[in-house]
């Protein structure tokens, strides 16, 4: 197996574990998560030695790269329901941003 080969399987491995990331934050099953979570991660180990793409894997990255925004987007639009919700149920009000001492702090609009 050439280099080329081994990477473009290992992102075609990344593009399926994504899939199964997406289903399974669709259907909210942590144990698929977190398996899909720690295949993601050995697959990450994989690609950090990556360098020189040809065509077909610079495909395949920019497919994955996408699948992964999209996934991230699920996980933050679910977050902020969850966050909503709990909102709803303590009485507080919509929370802000802001940065404080170099990072992201949040503040309640409580008063």
């Amino acid at each position: 197996m050439t280099a080329s080969s081994g990477l473009a399987n290992a992102l075609r491995q990344m593009l399926a574990v994504l899939e199964d990331e997406r289903q399974a934050l669709a259907a909210l099953d942590i144990g698929a998560l977190t398996l899909a979570t720690q295949n993601k991660t050995a697959l990450c180990a994989m690609l950090k030695e990556a360098c020189g793409l040809d065509e077909e894997c610079r495909l395949l990255a920019e497919a994955a790269r996408q699948a992964n925004e999209t996934n991230r987007r699920m996980r933050n639009l679910m977050a902020a329901n969850v966050t909503a919700r709990l909102d709803a149920l303590t009485g507080e009000t919509t929370r802000l941003y802001s940065r404080q001492g170099g990072g992201m702090r949040r503040r309640s609009t409580d008063a």
